[in-house]
């Protein structure tokens, strides 16, 4: 490794932590030369996947731009970066067992819009808006019925004072 202040190429290291998540070893180095100490990370290289694009043409897999995408329709939303750093990590791990060389772009669209309906309904109604490009509201509440459909009830709100406060009322007026 080249030192990145003087270049010279031979260091010691200092010390070896895992990160966070267990996906790489970070390495504090000193040089050997002018003894300055800088950060490596040593992660497992994977065959780089290509995306297979609506038009055919076929790119590398980023994750930049999944998680990029999910940002832009979770903002202003209660979703944090964490999470949704979660939810990439997921996804392209998943990608990556499948083993494919090559997944088509509408697999990792419908991948972020499953991640999206978990993390936030609102967000996931974004998304699905550009990804499957609506054209009129018609299609827009079709797909709003689908996930009322898949959401657990709500608790119905029709008027009425619970039962505590319906004694609370009758002792009052007793």
């Amino acid at each position: 490794m080249k030192c990145p202040f003087c270049s010279y190429p031979e260091d010691r290291v200092v010390d070896s932590r895992s990160s966070q998540d267990g996906s790489a070893i970070r390495r504090r180095r000193e040089c050997l030369k002018c003894a300055r100490r800088f950060t490596t990370y040593e992660r497992l290289e994977v065959v780089a996947q290509l995306v297979v694009k609506k038009d055919g043409s076929r790119e590398p897999f980023d994750r930049g731009k999944v998680l990029s995408g999910m940002a832009r329709a979770c903002r202003k939303r209660p979703v944090s970066s964490q999470q949704m750093e979660a939810e990439v990590e997921r996804i392209e791990q998943s990608l990556q067992e499948s083993g494919e060389a090559e997944v088509a772009s509408a697999r990792i669209g419908e991948k972020v819009m499953e991640a999206l309906s978990r993390l936030d309904p609102v967000a996931y109604v974004r998304f699905a808006s550009v990804y499957r490009e609506f054209k009129d509201v018609n299609a827009f509440m079709d797909e709003i019925k689908s996930l009322l459909r898949l959401a657990p009830p709500a608790p119905a709100d029709n008027g009425e004072a619970p039962p505590e406060a319906a004694r609370t009322d009758a002792a009052e007026g007793a």
